[in-house]
Order: C-alpha cells, then sequence, then structure tokens
C-alpha cells in the first residue's frame, strides 16, 4: 500500500505531484515486496515511470549516470557546488529522494531536505520512504515504521512554525 502526506498540509497536491505518486502505485501493483528492495532498486522499477512524467532519473553510481544538481556557481557560470539527486523534473523545481532502511536510523531523510533547500531553483521534494520493514536486533524480531516517523517529524516542524524552509512543499510517500 502506498501512503503518502504533503506538507504544508494548508496546501493541496500540484498535478505534477500527483503523477509522482502514481508513479508508486503503478510499481506497487506489480506485487514485489518493497521490504526487500534496496533504494537503487525501487528506483530502478520507478525509473520508465518517473521518466513518462518528465523526470530524469539517475542510472547508476557512475558520474555521467547520476543527477547533479546546482549549488553554487562560479566564474563564467560553472558550477563549483552540486548536489546529487535521484530524479529531477524537466523544469528543475521538484526533486526526488528514494530511501529504504536508513532513511530515519542514519537520519538521511533530514540531509534529503537540508540539500534540497539548498539546490538552486528545486520548489519541491519528494522522499520516498519504506512503510515499515523488519529487522532483528539481540535475536528479537524488531519493526521499524519509517513513513510515520517521517511523517511525525514533518508535522511537528511545520505545526512549531520555528523553521521556515526555502520550498514550495515537501510530499513524504511510504512504499
Amino acid at each position: 500500500m502506498i501512503n503518502y502526506q504533503y506538507f504544508p498540509k494548508s496546501q493541496g497536491l500540484t498535478d505534477h505531484l500527483k503523477s509522482v505518486i502514481k508513479c508508486f502505485e503503478t510499481v506497487n501493483s506489480c506485487g514485489r515486496a518493497r521490504v526487500k528492495m534496496s533504494s537503487n532498486e525501487m528506483l530502478a522499477q520507478l525509473k520508465p515511470h518517473l521518466e513518462g512524467c518528465g523526470f530524469r532519473v539517475e542510472s547508476g553510481k557512475k558520474i555521467d549516470e547520476r543527477i547533479d544538481v546546482p549549488v553554487l556557481f562560479g566564474e563564467n557560470g560553472s558550477v563549483e557546488k552540486a548536489f546529487f539527486a535521484d530524479a529531477l523534473s524537466a523544469d528543475n523545481k521538484t526533486v526526488i529522494e528514494v530511501e529504504a532502511g536508513r532513511a530515519v536510523f542514519n537520519n538521511q531523510f533530514l540531509k534529503d531536505i537540508f540539500q534540497a533547500c539548498l539546490m538552486a531553483e528545486v520548489e519541491y521534494l519528494v522522499i520516498a520512504v519504506l512503510n515499515e520493514y523488519y529487522f532483528h536486533s539481540s535475536g528479537k524480531k524488531c519493526v521499524h515504521r519509517d513513513y510515520y516517523e517521517v511523517k511525525t517529524f514533518l508535522e511537528t516542524m511545520y505545526a512549531s512554525n520555528r523553521l521556515q524552509l526555502p520550498l514550495k512543499g515537501i510530499l513524504i510517500i511510504g512504499y
């Protein structure tokens, strides 16, 4: 099942973000267990669907296969600093990051938010995380619910109104 929440909650989803959700729903309907897939495997499944919606999608980890988004510009318009994104819309305004098990444990979702805030022209961020996954700790089977943890964090951040982001919105998707 795909879950999603858009922030700020006072605004509705744009059509282009609805199309991103449809891509996840299409891949999810194929029936492959998402919990066993790495973020790269999930991105590979999403790639043709996202490209059909006008996104450029990372095709590998080599430098020429990645999507770099400028952050700082130097002399003669050269890019001095860029961050890599999993996918970028054709108008350079929406970044997609697909995470697997490390989204919360390693605070990767916070890094994704921070980097998107620094990317030139970016207005929207989509973070896709696992709804839940199981792991073993000290011989016990445990469950981790990344989607709900990230959602709770974003709800708290937006409700507190103490941190203003330069993004128009963040869409969290649980897959």
